[in-house]
């Protein structure tokens, strides 16, 4: 049948681009449908004048009108060829003449106003000065992979590479609560134990079992910034209080809980975040005396309990008050950060109660993982790669102090940190133009406003020194140096 007019297509198909040719023609036909460039009934060039017309071959454009026709965008009148489908819409939708993309005009979505906290991704150029991460390139991968073999073979045999517990592998779960009992004096059983995608998916978890909308949090004036924005995702309301050499300022707290009905605190008393201060035993104390007092939670966030340069570390809060703690840890120091575990104690109703969230969106979890992870410590190979990694670490920060007192010596002060993977420096020049001026040297760290949970707190850079090598801590210093002095 002979067309009165040459149809072509409005969006030009590129053999380059990765999508695939007839994928092109299929999206691009659609958007001319949907624009209302090609209306009901329009008859569309043969298979053999289209794929003349695109310079493509004519199987192509074949299938893409199969799919099409399947689809119901197309449909076809015997011999008279192929045409849009009659069934269709004869004008276009107000929005689908708009630009190319996907529109948000008319549905409502709940944004955070002002707009949400930027991601953290990774990658980028530079040096990366991070908050305390380990050394990735230290674990063993073959020990790894052969952790992996182990646990999918057993999980196969057993038949475990199903929907699973919400709460972790059982294997994990013992592994952990054995750890917790043994080393940080915390009385749980399995039944205590909820494995989680990492400490802040379970700050997450234990804030939905804790807090409604209106709810008042009392955080740390510097803080762990995640921890602030998770709290406020929730509806809750962050109340800062004091800081001080030796951990959170007591008597705010108590001023804080006699105004307002505060429903938890957060607190990281071990290696506090940023500062690395602990919290002093009469402090710990005391706050324990309050939140029985006033009928709070603590959620405590144990995030690099096994790194501690000085003498023994303090135990956790939840040692000796597990009724009234939340407690969070994670195996991304000892491990990878890339595994996603972390851990949560509390008292078991809690437990099941954050099963039930993780349900919700986790339900099948990551079976696999976590058995590794289990095997790992039952073999030994974690406490073998913790006692090779402190060595490593314990030599990097006497090394990363010595680097900052050699080059910033007069320009910031710090303390050698006891316990934890990063240092906390406080500069005497204003620490906006230096940060702008170390980004400008090729560094990439956070912001200093990342941790001031409020306008008044103490400014300073957490700087983290077991993930850089002493050639990489050397330029990193350097670089920050150099910055520092242009002032």
């Amino acid at each position: 049948m002979l067309r009165p007019w040459q149809v072509t297509l409005s969006e030009r198909i590129d053999p380059e681009r990765g999508t695939p040719i007839y994928m092109q023609i299929i999206h691009a036909l659609i958007r001319d449908i949907e624009t209302g460039r090609l209306t009901s009934g329009t008859f569309l060039p043969s298979s053999r004048e289209l794929a003349g017309a695109l310079g493509v071959n004519r199987k192509t454009v074949v299938l893409a009108y199969e799919d099409l026709i399947a689809q119901g965008w197309l449909s076809t009148e015997g011999t008279r060829g192929t045409m849009v489908s009659r069934s269709l819409p004869s004008s276009p939708s107000p929005q689908a003449s708009a630009e190319p993309g996907m529109k948000l005009d008319q549905i409502h979505y709940r944004f955070a106003e002002p707009p949400e906290r930027a991601l953290a991704l990774p990658g980028g150029k530079g040096i990366k000065l991070d908050e305390g991460a380990p050394d990735g390139r230290l674990f063993p991968a073959d020990q790894l992979a052969r952790a992996y073999r182990s646990a999918i073979s057993r999980a196969s045999r057993a038949n475990r590479l199903q929907y699973r517990d919400p709460r972790g592998s059982e294997g994990l779960r013992e592994q952990v609560a054995e750890m917790l009992r043994s080393q940080r004096g915390l009385p749980v059983s399995m039944e205590n134990v909820c494995i989680t995608r990492g400490s802040q998916n379970g700050l997450f978890l234990a804030l939905q079992v804790l807090i409604e909308p209106g709810d008042t949090v009392i955080v740390e004036e510097l803080t762990y910034e995640p921890a602030v924005a998770a709290i406020r995702a929730l509806g809750g309301k962050v109340i800062p209080v004091g800081l001080d050499e030796e951990g959170i300022d007591v008597a705010e707290v108590e001023e804080c809980c006699r105004r307002h009905a505060v429903r938890a605190i957060f607190l990281t008393p071990h290696h506090q975040f940023p500062t690395t201060v602990a919290l002093r035993p009469e402090r710990r104390l005391q706050i324990l005396d309050l939140a029985r007092q006033f009928g709070v939670a603590i959620i405590e966030d144990d995030y690099d309990h096994e790194f501690h340069f000085q003498s023994q570390p303090l135990l956790p809060m939840a040692g000796y008050a597990p009724g009234q703690v939340i407690y969070l840890g994670s195996m991304s120091k000892l491990l990878l950060p890339a595994l996603r575990i972390g851990y949560m104690a509390a008292p078991k109703k809690v437990i099941d109660a954050i099963a039930h969230r993780v349900s919700l969106t986790d339900g099948m979890g990551n079976t696999v993982t976590e058995d590794a992870a289990a095997e790992l410590i039952r073999s030994g190979e974690v406490r073998r790669h913790a006692r090779k990694a402190w060595r490593v670490y314990s030599e990097r920060r006497e090394s990363f102090a010595r680097l900052l007192h050699e080059h910033l010596g007069e320009h910031c002060q710090f303390a050698v940190p006891d316990g934890g993977l990063a240092f906390w420096l406080r500069f005497s020049g204003d620490l906006d133009p230096i940060e702008v001026r170390a980004r400008e040297q090729g560094l990439r760290f956070a912001s200093h406003r990342s941790f001031m949970a409020r306008e008044t707190a103490a400014k300073g850079m957490r700087l983290g020194f077991a993930s850089l090598n002493e050639a990489e801590a050397e330029r990193a210093i350097a670089a920050l140096a150099t910055a520092t002095k242009a002032g």
